[in-house]
């Protein structure tokens, strides 16, 4: 099992006694702040009532703007062990749910050889030993012989934890079914075995970068947030938490560059810790803390821009050129990042709704 596919904190196993539930959406705004995750009185509180009522929370929003590492700070403030699915195409259950440890099966199978061939051998009857062997329970698909993946790790962990399934926007959405019984009745059930119910509720956190549409199935189980870009004030409060050594100064003017960036046409905006990074860069080029010079503000571009087209368009941007790209300060229309939230309803999929295909004797049906 690779690291990028089940991921926990190296924090080691935590105490049911260390955790912490949160009395109200302020005391839970301070504990994240406790840990340099800096959340608007909105998002508080809508973390505070997942956690309240132990509901999953969906948060959608562009890449970059702090969903993954809201689970983090989440686990870190409430001392619950961080246990990460990430999502990628063609996650199947043997990695999300679990497998059968095969190698470990066929070991305990050759222990036992020597006596079931000692017991058969006093049955003379083929048909008979076969019906012996049948009836016998060799307790191979038992919960010793499971290799554990995140989702049922989460069910079966005696402590408390925080289960981000990171990115769920990338998996198909047959994937999203699996989710369905872990989000809804915190249990997973193994046809061999049974249903493990879980030994300690998980708070769940549920990220997407809005690349498709999720099921109405998945969200109506979810509370639902959508996670924008943070506002200046706040973008540079981020930074200078992240990096006390950046002046106030090189943080705004930081931020300033971030923000003038992002209302460009670019294939990608730069990201809160990419502004981050980019401050600390500032600080290292510059030695001093004033602000930006046109040099660093360039050489910066190499921080917060990773394509060789967003590069062109912003320095052509700053030279005060019109690239071939339409630009923030030009006569047409400003660019919209285009999310599956702002397209269209598909009115052809609607019109045949309920009449075969996909949605036929499903929810899609009136």
């Amino acid at each position: 099992m690779s690291a990028s596919e089940y991921d926990e904190t190296d924090r080691g196993e935590t105490d049911c006694d260390d955790t912490t539930n949160f009395e109200s959406a302020q005391d839970l705004r301070e504990a994240l702040r406790a840990v340099e995750y800096i959340a608007d009185d909105d998002l508080s509180t809508v973390v505070h009532l997942a956690t309240a009522l132990e509901r999953p929370l969906l948060l959608e929003g562009p890449a970059g703007v702090g969903k993954t590492e809201l689970a983090k700070a989440l686990a870190a403030a409430s001392g619950r062990r961080l246990i990460r699915l990430q999502c990628y195409e063609g996650l199947d259950d043997n990695r999300a749910l679990y497998e059968w440890d095969y190698a470990k099966q066929l070991l305990h199978v050759q222990m036992l050889r020597d006596r079931i061939t000692a017991v058969a051998e006093e049955i003379t009857d083929i048909d008979e030993a076969s019906r012996y062997l049948a009836g016998r329970d060799f307790g191979l698909y038992t919960e010793s012989f499971l290799s554990v993946r995140p989702l049922l790790e989460s069910v079966l962990s005696d402590d408390p934890v925080v289960l981000l399934i990171d990115e769920v926007d990338r998996t198909e959405e047959s994937m999203e079914a699996l989710l369905l019984e872990v989000l809804a009745e915190k249990q997973v059930t193994i046809p061999e075995i049974g249903t493990f119910e879980a030994r300690s509720v998980p708070w769940v956190i549920l990220t997407s970068n809005d690349t498709r549409e999720l099921s109405a199935a998945l969200k109506r189980r979810c509370l639902h947030f959508h996670l924008d870009f943070p506002s200046p004030d706040r973008e540079r409060e981020i930074v200078t938490a992240r990096a006390p050594e950046v002046s106030a100064e090189v943080a705004a003017d930081v931020v300033e560059l971030a923000r003038t960036l992002r209302e460009l046409p670019l294939r990608k905006s730069p990201s809160i810790s990419e502004v981050i990074d980019a401050a600390r860069g500032a600080m290292v080029l510059q030695h001093r803390g004033v602000g930006l010079t046109e040099h660093t503000r360039s050489t910066l571009l190499a921080v917060l821009l990773k394509y060789t087209s967003d590069r062109k368009i912003a320095v052509d941007r700053f030279d005060g050129r019109r690239s071939d790209a339409p630009s923030a300060s030009s006569a047409a229309p400003k660019a919209v990042r285009d999310t599956v939230a702002a397209r269209p309803a598909n009115t052809t999929t609607t019109a045949f709704r309920g009449r075969g295909g996909r949605d036929h004797g499903g929810i899609g049906k009136r």
